[in-house]
């Protein structure tokens, strides 16, 4: 079974996700900030990351290089899911090796279209 990582500092956002990626066959870890999915993947890195941008302790942004430092850390598909819309931000993200870009709020159909376009389903 494929795993994700869902990352955001707000329970009902991680809550709202957990079910939808269950319904699309996912296995899923939690965290509430950068440092604890770092350590999360450091015993294991998940086949994709649903990450939340602004957060407490270690950000998104900071997180994501931190991950794809990581030995294998540059397999993992991150989807960036956050309320920042500027192009500058889509533009950072990306730079830093994010794989695709969610607005929130979100459903289903868009969370399955964007892991459908890096592969993931």
């Amino acid at each position: 079974m494929r795993t994700c990582l869902v990352v955001d500092d707000s329970s009902v956002i991680r809550k709202v996700a957990r079910r939808i990626l269950e319904g699309l066959d996912f296995q899923i870890m939690e965290a509430e900030d950068g440092e604890q999915a770092l350590e999360i993947c450091k015993r294991g890195l998940p086949d994709a990351v649903l990450l939340d941008w602004n957060m407490p302790v270690m950000d998104g942004y900071e997180f994501l290089g931190n991950l794809r430092r990581m030995p294998g850390g540059d397999q993992p598909k991150v989807v960036f899911c956050t309320t920042e819309n500027d192009v500058a931000h889509i533009a950072r993200a990306l730079h830093a090796g994010a794989n695709e870009y969610i607005m929130k709020p979100f459903d289903k159909d868009i969370v399955t279209a964007k892991f459908q376009e890096v592969g993931l389903i």
